[in-house]
């Protein structure tokens, strides 16, 4: 693994997405107890997971824009709550405040991207709304300010893993295909967007692959320090 370039994803790669958004969930579920309240923590991220991942699958195709995403998401978890005419706007509105507050790094992500920073040309690729991702850049500098390429893929047209992201962040490294790294934690839109167009992956698994299959030119890993050894 000898990378002239290396891209990483920022959602639950160097940013803990998963912790901002349960922590971002538990405080709606304190805001709006009368609501909420019947339900725990676990079961409402559940609720929202099943609600927000079709509702992503068809932005992601073009069916759908973020405003229905980010309306329907809340309206489908006020529905499953049994209060169907409570105001999705408000409770949509207050969980991206405190979505935001809730932002931080995975433990270790931080020091092994400067790390490999030193070492080699890096950027970033992301598949988060483009306003929110410029948010988290602006929030954490280091990231934007480091970076020799930042890559917002709705800002491209085009979402991972379509192929035509890929090879538009290939040709902002400016390095061939198989001498770029994408270091992320999606095995869909990371490992199997970043394969066929002949990138090395990095996979970025916080509990095992659960069996999934990878190439030769995949490396899991669970430990930064792991990554940081490897490339630096």
């Amino acid at each position: 693994m000898t990378p002239q370039f290396v891209y990483f994803d920022v959602d639950d790669t160097l940013l803990d997405h998963q912790q901002a958004e349960r922590k971002a969930l538990a405080d709606v579920r304190t805001r709006y107890a009368a609501v909420f309240g019947a339900h725990s923590v676990d079961e409402l991220q559940a609720t929202y997971h099943s609600i927000n991942a079709p509702l992503w699958r068809k932005y992601a195709a073009g069916e759908i824009g973020k405003q229905t995403v980010q309306q329907r998401r809340f309206e489908g978890l006020l529905d499953a709550a049994g209060a169907p005419h409570a105001d999705a706007t408000l409770v949509a509105r207050y969980y991206m405040q405190r979505y935001a507050a809730h932002w931080a790094f995975i433990p270790g992500a931080r020091d092994t991207f400067e790390a490999v920073a030193e070492e080699h040309p890096v950027g970033l690729m992301t598949n988060g709304f483009a306003e929110v991702q410029e948010k988290k850049l602006d929030r954490f500098p280091v990231l934007r300010d480091t970076s020799e390429a930042v890559v917002i893929c709705e800002d491209v047209g085009a979402l991972k893993p379509d192929p035509d992201v890929f090879d538009h962040a290939t040709e902002a490294a400016g390095v061939p295909y198989e001498d770029v790294l994408y270091v992320g934690d999606s095995y869909c839109s990371d490992v199997q967007g970043a394969q066929p167009v002949g990138w090395q992956v990095a996979w970025y698994v916080r509990t095992g692959t659960n069996g999934q299959s990878t190439g030769d030119r995949v490396f899991p890993f669970s430990d930064w320090e792991t990554l940081r050894e490897r490339l630096v």
